[in-house]
C-alpha cells in the first residue's frame, strides 16, 4: 500500500475510461450493447468510462475485443493500466474514518496539478494546523472517541504532504474574511492557525487570497467548492462541491466554465496575494482578536 499522496489510482481510472469511451465511440457502439457484452448494464459502462469504479481485467478485455483492438501491444497497455488503476491508494488505510465519497475526491487531489479553492467557514484542508483541524472535526463528530479523532487528524496532515512533494501542485487558495474571525479552537489555536498560514503563503507554490467584508455580495458566495486541473491534457477539470453527508463532483464544460468564472471573480473581489500576508500580521499584533 502506497504510504503518500500523489501515486493514487483514480486518475489512471480516469485516463482509462476516457480511452474506452474513445474506443466505443469510434465504433459507434452503444453503452447498452457495451454492457451487454460484459454481463452488465449501460450505467456500468458510464461509471468505467467516468472512472468512478474500479476495473475487472476481464471485462476490460472482452470490451477491447467488442471495440475491435486486437493488437498485442495496445491491447497489453490498456490492460496493464487497468491493473495499475485497481491498486489501492494511500487513503484507504483511513476507509474506516472517512465515507467513499471523500475518498474519491482524495485520489483526485493528490494526482492535481493546480487546486483552486474558495471557502467561507473554515480554513482549506491543506493549510490546517493540527489543532485547528482537530477543532474543525470535534465541531461535527464531538461524540467521536478520541483515537478515532486522532485519526482523522492524521489524515489531513497526511493529505497536506503533497504541498512537498518534488512535483507539488499549484494551491491558490480564496477565503473569506469570516474565516478569520471565527474563533475555532479559541484564540490560542487560531492565533497558530494564522501565523501557519503566514508561512505558507510564502511558499512558491501556495497562493492566498482573502475576501474582506468590505467586498459585500460576489459570484461564489453559494459556497465553498475546489476546481481540479491534471497535469494530464485529455482530462477536464473537475469541481468538487461538498455537502453535509455527501460530495458532487462536476465534469461538464459549462459547469466547469461557471465554477471558473465564480472563482475568477472572488478573486478579482479578493485583496492581491501580496497584501495577504500584512492582514494576518496586522491581526496577529493585536492583544486579543476582535470577534
Amino acid at each position: 500500500m502506497e504510504d503518500s499522496p500523489g501515486a493514487g489510482p483514480t486518475v489512471l481510472r480516469i485516463l482509462l475510461g476516457t480511452q474506452l469511451r474513445r474506443l466505443r465511440e469510434a465504433k459507434g457502439i452503444t453503452r447498452d450493447d457495451a454492457g451487454w457484452a460484459i454481463r452488465g448494464s449501460g450505467s456500468k459502462i458510464s461509471r468505467m468510462e467516468l472512472g468512478r469504479v474500479s476495473f475487472k481485467e476481464r471485462d476490460v478485455s472482452d470490451l477491447l475485443t467488442l471495440y475491435g483492438v486486437t493488437a498485442e501491444d495496445e491491447r497489453d497497455q490498456l490492460l496493464g493500466l487497468a491493473r495499475q488503476a485497481n491498486s489501492p491508494g494511500w487513503w484507504q488505510q483511513f476507509g474506516d474514518v472517512m465515507p467513499s465519497w471523500f475518498q474519491s475526491y482524495l485520489g483526485l487531489e493528490a494526482a492535481a496539478r493546480v487546486i483552486r479553492t474558495y471557502e467561507v467557514q473554515f480554513v482549506p484542508g491543506l493549510l490546517q494546523t493540527p489543532d485547528y483541524a482537530r477543532a474543525v472535526i470535534m465541531l461535527g463528530h464531538a461524540g467521536l472517541p478520541p483515537e478515532e479523532i486522532d485519526r482523522r487528524v492524521a489524515l489531513r496532515r497526511l493529505r497536506q504532504s503533497i504541498l512537498d512533494q518534488p512535483e507539488a501542485p499549484q494551491l491558490w487558495a480564496v477565503i473569506d474574511e469570516a474565516v478569520l474571525r471565527r474563533p475555532i479552537g479559541g484564540e490560542q489555536v487560531m492565533r497558530a492557525q494564522i501565523e501557519h498560514l503566514v508561512e505558507v503563503s510564502k511558499r512558491p507554490n501556495v497562493r492566498l487570497q482573502i475576501v474582506p467584508f468590505l467586498a459585500g455580495g460576489h459570484a461564489a458566495a453559494g459556497g465553498p467548492f475546489t476546481i481540479l486541473r491534471f497535469p494530464e491534457p485529455e482530462l477536464p477539470d473537475v469541481v468538487y462541491v461538498e455537502q453535509l453527508t455527501s460530495a458532487i463532483y462536476l465534469d461538464k464544460r459549462e459547469d466547469i466554465d461557471q465554477y471558473a468564472m465564480a472563482m475568477d471573480r472572488v478573486s478579482i473581489d479578493a485583496d492581491p496575494p501580496a497584501h495577504t500576508r500584512v492582514i494576518l500580521e496586522e491581526l496577529l499584533k493585536r492583544d486579543h482578536f476582535s470577534w
